[in-house]
């Protein structure tokens, strides 16, 4: 089984070494960063450390990036994508805990919780503990299958996943926070052998900054596919 870590960055140059440097060798077979229009040194801070950058020349939103990891996957012949922050929230060295269930088990989508195996949240700030707990009832409510951390950018899932056509993530109204509950969303409505597995979450000093997410537009962003998929008005 072929796996690629794809962590997603834009203007990270402060943290994105650290996440590079917490990989351990040998953990998959290969690690590329998805740069989404950077204006500052964070593609330099990747390539000095021997890893590969796929840069977009200009923002085109966390969906997008996404997307261009998936791509790239599936056109290097890797058979599962791992997915986690490029702002240094996740731990490279718990991605065996999301890839066992892929390996041992024959899972298709698995998907990391901090509110597994007890809270494992980090010093999350209230608004994000509040929104990270609401959006899996909602979510859960909607797919019907009870998801305890559906806003976790840190996932694993077979590439084999979109060989089904109901699965397009190539549509336009995907390119911001969308994608990723939608895939899920897809996933487990469709029938992918779905788990959740604890992982730990970390959130850096305040003054590097918790996330880029504009906390409106961001959240509406992460919230609207739950609702357009339900409801029948998007596919």
């Amino acid at each position: 089984m072929k796996v690629l870590a794809m962590p997603v960055a834009f203007n990270e140059e402060k943290k994105i070494g650290s996440v590079v440097d917490r990989f351990v060798p040998g953990i998959v077979d290969k690690i590329i960063v998805v740069d989404d229009g950077s204006t500052d040194g964070t593609a330099d801070e990747v390539r000095k450390r021997g890893v590969e950058v796929v840069s977009h020349d200009s923002q085109h939103g966390v969906g997008a990036a996404i997307r261009t990891g998936i791509r790239y996957a599936q056109q290097n012949g890797f058979d599962v994508l791992v997915v986690l922050a490029g702002n240094d929230k996740d731990r490279p060295a718990e991605i065996p805990e999301l890839l066992r269930p892929i390996r041992e088990q024959n899972f298709d989508f698995v998907q990391g919780s901090r509110y597994l195996g007890g809270n494992r949240g980090g010093n999350m700030p209230l608004y994000r503990r509040l929104a990270t707990r609401l959006h899996p009832l909602l979510f859960s409510i909607a797919c019907g299958r009870k998801v305890t951390d559906s806003t976790n950018g840190f996932r694993a899932f077979r590439l084999s996943v979109f060989n089904d056509a109901r699965i397009n993530i190539d549509q336009s109204w995907l390119d911001q926070y969308e994608l990723e509950p939608y895939i899920m969303f897809k996933a487990i409505k469709l029938g992918c052998k779905f788990a959740e597995v604890p992982v730990t979450k970390i959130y850096p000093p305040k003054k590097l900054g918790y996330t880029k997410m504009k906390p409106l537009t961001g959240w509406w962003s992460i919230l609207r596919p739950i609702f357009l998929l339900a409801l029948g008005i998007r596919r």
